[in-house]
């Protein structure tokens, strides 16, 4: 998370102004105030400006990089990424986009100019206080400012949300979802990559913490083949020397398990704000997904990467976690029921006790293996439920096929 901006540039001072309250912000930029908030709150991107009264306000260049910001969270970009980008803007940028903006509203006004000092009056004014206060449960409409510009009041705010929320498996990509394949915000993957291999090998979980974040706005199965996949490949094949307690694969495991809670809980949450039913409803218990880990695989992070994709899809996922015996397996899948039973992993020749046991005790249920190796592929069961995928998101698309 980025917390502060770069220092002006000496090209010389910009128009001095009063700036602007929350309020004329929100309503300039069309988003909700309580948007801005979570922007100051997250990313740092709030107001510098300051009046006689304690006031915080935004100046111009505060604006320009709340603009940087919706604009690149309108065409897909990660919240995290369009705000670095936004932060990290040069004065020319910055100018570039203030000029486009006098531009629009002077054409949509029919020709007047905007009014750099409307603030709407004194009632939007708010004195000085801790940008923390408040917990994002309080900010329903901030989830949203990637999906919808917010121009038509706070119906059409949730409404946005909801839509993106309750989006069906299966469903057609969208152009946030394209973005995350790209390099945003001027940080490539790779970049991030390497950031992340270097925390690890430091020992930093701090630094983890920061690089492997989820918003709820990200899509989990992209990070995970972008970003946590890659960096573990590249751990697996460092040479270091650890003193007691210290092993890299470890933190990168503990700071990516702790991402992907925080992140399903937040969706979670913002499923039931939006409407939605709570994840033990039985309309969304019905088709669960159950999702095995292979024995002897220390930390099923694959396992738990799938299940979160499948939440981000609408679809109910179980990870099966500690000692799993075929016969307790089996028990397992007759109690729960589910729609598919799925094996993610990334050893290269898994031990498939399980999957044979549970395809003999169902062989109408759908079975998926998630290998790399082409040469495991001969212990997988034969079978018309029965599929072998080679990469995880060909795993993750198979399962929300045969749930559709």
């Amino acid at each position: 998370m980025t917390s502060t901006r770069p220092a002006q540039s000496q090209g010389g001072p910009r128009p001095s102004s009063p700036g602007l309250a929350v309020a004329a912000v929100a309503k300039r930029l069309g988003v909700a105030p309580a948007t801005l908030r979570t922007w100051d709150r997250r990313y740092g991107l709030g107001p510098s400006g300051r009046t006689a009264g304690s006031h915080r306000r935004y100046t111009p260049d505060d604006v320009a990089r709340l603009l940087v910001m919706r604009r690149l969270t309108l065409e897909g970009h990660a919240p995290g990424d369009a705000a670095r980008a936004a932060i990290e803007a040069s004065e020319d940028e910055l100018a570039t986009v203030q000029s486009d903006e006098s531009a629009q509203l002077a054409r949509r006004d029919g020709g007047a100019p905007p009014d750099p000092d409307e603030d709407g009056g004194g009632p939007d004014e708010e004195p000085e206080r801790d940008v923390t206060d408040g917990v994002d449960g309080d900010e329903p409409s901030s989830r949203g400012a990637g999906a919808s510009p917010h121009t038509a009041g706070r119906a059409e705010q949730e409404g946005s949300r909801r839509g993106h929320l309750r989006a069906l498996p299966g469903g057609g990509g969208t152009q946030r979802d394209a973005g995350r394949s790209r390099a945003m915000g001027g940080t490539s993957w790779s970049s991030r990559v390497s950031a992340l291999v270097d925390a690890a090998i430091k020992y930093s979980r701090t630094a983890c913490d920061a690089l492997l974040r989820l918003s709820p706005e990200d899509d989990p199965s992209v990070w995970w083949t972008e970003l946590v996949e890659p960096a573990f490949d590249q751990v697996a094949v460092r040479t270091v020397l650890a003193g007691p307690g210290e092993v890299p694969e470890m933190v990168l495991a503990a700071a990516a398990l702790a991402s992907l809670r925080d992140y399903t809980e937040e969706f979670e949450r913002e499923v039931v704000e939006a409407g939605g039913p709570p994840a033990n409803h039985p309309s969304r218990m019905r088709k669960i997904v159950l999702v095995f880990a292979a024995p002897d695989e220390l930390v099923p992070l694959p396992a738990h990467a799938l299940a979160a994709s499948l939440a981000a899809k609408g679809t109910m996922a179980r990870i099966v976690t500690g000692p799993a015996s075929t016969h307790r397996s089996v028990e397992l899948v007759t109690m729960v029921r589910p729609a598919a039973v799925v094996l993610a992993t990334t050893q290269t020749r898994p031990a498939l006790d399980v999957v044979h046991a549970v395809h003999e005790a169902y062989p109408d249920l759908p079975l998926l293996v998630g290998m790399r190796a082409d040469a495991a592929a001969v212990d997988v069961p034969f079978g018309p439920t029965v599929q072998r995928v080679r990469s995880f998101n060909g795993l993750l698309h198979e399962v929300l096929a045969v749930l559709k």
